[in-house]
């Protein structure tokens, strides 16, 4: 059943595929929606052909999403406000919401990555810009175009108030995206974020021409790093057992559609990283992720040996073979270590 005229108009930042995605799906269900893109020349083709060719063709936008020119048009007493960006532009848009977000209007994030610099979560980023706004993360195995053709899909909503995690949850939930709630914000973010790691290793992995053998041990191993850092930081070791940890690991290590995947499986062949990153439209969150998770492990004195040498393949010319060889080879464990 569709929403209501009376619905909140949803606001939504960003019209990459996932941005867009998530405008489709909402615009599907009634909602109304004001769909802003970052880049000016968007504005026009998004208006006129109600279609994102660039980056989610084939998902017309329904007649109840609105493209908006100005920020500021987009935000104005939005009952949400969703920054559906990249992880390096998020502070600037934020910064640039601020000046038209009422403090009472709540914001959402549904970024997957750490600022390169500071390796700062999303929702860390937009708190600092925006104190005041009521706050939750989206995160899940949500392939944009699998959501946006309508593919049953499940997420999770994340907020330290109970009541925004479950208005997320009546917003977007319907009969093909079902999302659940947790209040462990910092699990939910970090592991959208460091999944996307392992994922340009499963790649990696595959372009290499290893097997599932090979896969399974990677997805696995980097599961328990994913799970230390995030428990070295706050957040709670059963929610990397969930759809942000576990679940997205697998979608995004499985799927040839996923960005960071595709990474792993180009340099796997012998591509360098620069071509690589030229030629794609869109960011591999992955990339940056890697330099920012390597020093919050050495920040927090945590172990991440598969994240480690995938720096060193990214950004030390490590050639994949060698690193491979060298995970390998290193010194006999008990599997638990690290876990008491």
């Amino acid at each position: 059943m569709k929403n209501t005229d009376s619905a909140p108009t949803i606001s939504i930042l960003g019209a990459g595929s996932w941005g867009t995605a998530l405008a489709v799906l909402l615009g599907r269900q009634g909602r109304r929606v004001r769909l802003w893109p970052r880049r000016r020349e968007q504005v026009g083709a998004l208006s006129k052909n109600r279609e994102n060719a660039l980056y989610l063709p084939g998902a017309p936008l329904p007649e109840e999403v609105e493209v908006c020119g100005e920020i500021g048009e987009a935000v104005s007493g939005a009952g949400l406000t969703v920054f559906a960006v990249p992880a390096k532009g998020m502070k600037a848009i934020a910064n640039q919401a601020a000046l038209h977000l009422d403090p009472t209007q709540p914001v959402l994030s549904v970024a997957k990555g750490l600022e390169p610099d500071s390796g700062q979560r999303m929702s860390e980023v937009l708190s600092g810009v925006l104190p005041q706004q009521p706050l939750a993360v989206l995160s899940g195995p949500n392939l944009a175009v699998e959501v946006a053709a309508g593919i049953p899909t499940t997420s999770v909503a994340a907020s330290r108030e109970e009541g925004l995690s479950r208005l997320v949850q009546k917003t977007f939930m319907c009969p093909t995206f079902r999302v659940y709630t947790n209040s462990d914000v910092i699990g939910v973010e970090l592991g959208g974020a460091l999944k996307n790691i392992i994922a340009i290793g499963a790649g990696i992995s595959d372009g290499l021409g290893f097997g599932d053998n090979t896969k399974a041990a990677l997805m696995t191993r980097g599961l328990a790093e994913m799970t230390r850092l995030g428990v070295a930081m706050g957040a709670e070791a059963p929610t990397f057992q969930g759809l942000s940890g576990l679940g997205d690991l697998m979608a995004t290590c499985a799927s040839p559609r996923s960005r960071n995947y595709k990474v792993g499986s180009r340099l796997g062949r012998g591509e360098r990283l620069s071509a690589i990153l030229q030629s794609m439209d869109q960011i591999a969150e992955g990339v940056p992720t890697t330099k920012a998770a390597v020093a919050l492990a050495a920040r927090h004195q945590v172990e991440m040996p598969i994240a480690a040498h995938l720096h060193r393949v990214l950004f030390e010319d490590t050639p994949p073979q060698q690193a491979v060889a060298e995970l390998m080879n290193r010194p006999a464990r008990d599997e638990r270590e690290g876990y008491e």
